[in-house]
């Protein structure tokens, strides 16, 4: 389910496809709730990135959890929360640990580069001190 729900995630625009397989009572990973708290996410990057492609590097599942660890890349060519596009690649990567029930998520918890983030879209500046410098690739 995650599989399928992650492709469509590359191709939605507005989360509706992705809103149809996620709990009314779902958590995020802030406490926000319901379907758009988890689509919501997806909105905002699709907008900031149109180009936003995801690559899903590892999926494991065990009981009522599923662990996907991504990468996503894209363009910032879109205002993202109070940044103005700036032009720039960026790659990101994140993990994060879903619980399902009854085929519905439920439950995230996530992790994503925020400094990295933050230093490709010039957001701060980089310093040698944070070590080597995002990925662009």
């Amino acid at each position: 389910m995650l599989a399928a729900e992650e492709e469509r995630g590359r191709r939605a625009g507005d989360g509706a496809e992705l809103a149809v397989e996620v709990s009314p009572d779902f958590v995020g990973p802030n406490q926000q709730r319901g379907p758009a708290a988890f689509t919501g996410v997806l909105v905002g990057l699709r907008r900031a990135f149109p180009d936003l492609v995801y690559t899903v590097d590892d999926m494991v599942a065990e009981d009522d959890r599923v662990a996907v660890r991504w990468t996503w890349r894209g363009t910032h060519t879109g205002p993202f929360r109070d940044w103005a596009p700036t032009g720039k690649p960026v790659v990101n990567r994140g993990f994060a640990i879903f619980q399902v029930a009854n085929g519905m998520l439920t439950h995230s918890w996530m992790e994503t580069d925020r400094l990295g983030f933050l230093l490709s879209i010039g957001a701060i500046p980089y310093d040698p001190a944070y070590g080597p410098p995002p990925a662009t690739k």
